[in-house]
């Protein structure tokens, strides 16, 4: 418990930030295509977790990103994989299969100090990470994936709600951090989905989490790999300005409502699973959004916590003022 004898600033040093090496327990998340080199050194460099995306990126290019990031920074980061099981067939399945064996086979031969499963179970991959020094992370959506991926000896369980951006679940976040934390006591829980300022982080805590997981708030940042109009557009819509949809991915995913979005209304029988829909779609439309900028015909994802943010900013700036926004909101709660 909170204590008036207690400083506010010791209050927000985790067990996360032990564990991973960092001074303060902000991540940033793995987002496809727009979290690359650049950003992840600039959330490092800003004492959190940066982290780069293995989707959209060929094995040879992610060896490079890891690279990239080591000469900027001497602090820890991560490498984000999607595991997510294929259920779909032929050349598109065993095309994602490649892709994730790819990154892999990168990933621990680079020995990147935190392997991230965004999508799926990473399975035997925690263990061998583990002999080679490396902490393991795992995104869920609901307590039964929490529990498999306690099981299965993940250091950090990230519990995301139905608010964030990209790939998410059905249930919100006030109810599924509890609850993922109370289900897979002493792993440690990473709050995602919604958060974007000092406020979340102090909420996420108070929940019992032990840190945050946040997307939505860095594409918003100079660092990230995306387009200004995608930028800007997040900036200007509100917390009504996304939808959840399988049209990107053949996963629910929830992305800026737009015309891509309208599009697939109606058409959801159309809509090819996972990762086969990626390939006949969702590839070209994510490049259409995040790299071309028509954020009005393309795939961009992005979460509820859009309402919340109003100014890009540098990702130094996005750490610090979260930081301490949530120092004076835990010294006003505490007298």
């Amino acid at each position: 418990m909170l204590t008036n004898a207690m400083p506010a600033r010791l209050s927000l040093h985790t067990p996360l930030c032990d564990l991973l090496g960092i001074r303060y327990p902000i991540c940033q998340a793995g987002m496809g295509f727009v979290a690359r080199a650049d950003l992840a050194a600039a959330v490092c460099e800003a004492g959190g977790l940066g982290v780069i995306a293995a989707v959209y990126h060929t094995p040879d290019q992610l060896r490079k990103a890891i690279r990239q990031v080591r000469d900027a920074t001497d602090k820890p980061f991560g490498v984000d994989i999607l595991f997510a099981a294929v259920r779909s067939t032929g050349k598109e399945a065993e095309q994602f299969s490649d892709d994730v064996g790819g990154w892999v086979e990168v990933t621990l031969e680079e020995r990147a100090p935190v392997l991230i499963a965004g999508l799926g179970n990473p399975g035997p991959v925690t263990a061998e990470a583990h002999r080679r020094g490396m902490k393991v992370m795992a995104l869920c959506g609901n307590v039964k994936q929490a529990k498999d991926h306690a099981a299965n000896g993940v250091d950090v369980v990230i519990a995301q709600g139905h608010e964030a951006g990209g790939h998410t679940g059905r249930v919100a976040g006030l109810v599924l951090i509890p609850a993922v934390v109370d289900a897979v006591s002493p792993t440690l829980v990473a709050a995602a989905g919604g958060i974007a300022d000092g406020r979340g982080l102090v909420a996420a805590l108070a929940l019992g989490a032990a840190g945050v997981w946040m997307g939505t708030r860095f594409i918003a940042t100079p660092e990230a790999y995306s387009h200004q109009n995608y930028k800007d557009r997040i900036v200007q819509i509100d917390e009504e300005g996304t939808v959840v949809t399988r049209a990107a991915t053949g996963k629910p995913c929830r992305l800026i409502r737009n015309a891509f979005t309208k599009s697939w209304e109606g058409r959801e029988h159309e809509i090819q699973p996972f990762p086969a829909q990626i390939y006949a779609v969702g590839r070209e439309a994510t490049i259409r959004a995040r790299e071309l900028g028509d954020v009005e015909h393309g795939s961009a994802a992005c979460g509820q916590s859009a309402g919340l943010i109003h100014v890009i900013k540098p990702a130094r700036q996005v750490v610090e003022e979260i930081m301490a926004e949530a120092e004076a909101v835990l010294a006003r709660l505490t007298g």
